[in-house]
């Protein structure tokens, strides 16, 4: 029998399943962001506050962000191989990813704000100028530089604004979910793909 014909003839059973994917998004989007955010609070507090900038600083920050979200799809796999027997279909394995993904996300926001609170003082000062350092070393024009250093400086202000900074450090690793939940469950959703033992 389908597992949603058995839902639908259950109230019980589905009020059990529910329950068990939202534990299960739960859980799965804490360790998530567990993982993520040891790894950027140590990484940042080993490193004396210094951070990479440009396609080192982007590469090991998504590097990281992946390894954390590989969560998305042990949560999924979890949940359909045990509350689904071993089925699940693709939007609840994706909404379920979402979920994952959006815990996770929230447990970075939170790591970054402790970071600039008490290792990286002065975020938005420290990438203007490394900016700015990067087009001065291209041997840019002096108007040119200018406007740049006008953009870095409304950055700035703008940045020391949480009701800025925040969606933006969650624009960071939610897409990133978003495109792991995705994948996760088009692969999930195939019973033979890893399947439960």
């Amino acid at each position: 029998m389908d597992s949603g014909v058995r839902m639908a003839c259950n109230p019980g059973l589905f009020n059990q399943t529910e329950v068990g994917m939202w534990r299960d998004i739960l859980k799965y989007g804490a360790i998530a962001g567990l993982v993520v955010a040891a790894v950027m609070i140590v990484g940042f507090w080993s490193a004396g506050g210094d951070m990479p900038h440009g396609w080192l600083g982007m590469a090991i920050g998504y590097a990281t962000m992946l390894l954390a979200l590989s969560a998305v799809f042990m949560g999924i796999k979890h949940h359909r191989d045990v509350a689904g027997g071993g089925v699940i279909r693709f939007w609840p394995a994706f909404g379920m990813g979402l979920g994952i993904s959006f815990v996770a996300a929230l447990f970075y926001v939170a790591a970054w704000e402790l970071v600039q609170a008490t290792i990286i003082t002065d975020f938005a000062g420290s990438y203007a100028d490394s900016v700015i350092a990067a087009q001065k070393a291209k041997g840019v024009d002096a108007a040119a530089l200018a406007k740049l250093t006008a953009e870095m400086e409304a950055f700035k202000v703008q940045y020391a604004d949480p009701m800025f900074r925040l969606p933006m450090t969650f624009s960071e690793i939610f897409p990133v979910g978003v495109l792991v939940s995705l994948v996760s469950a088009l692969v999930l959703r195939n019973p033979r793909v890893l399947p439960a033992r």
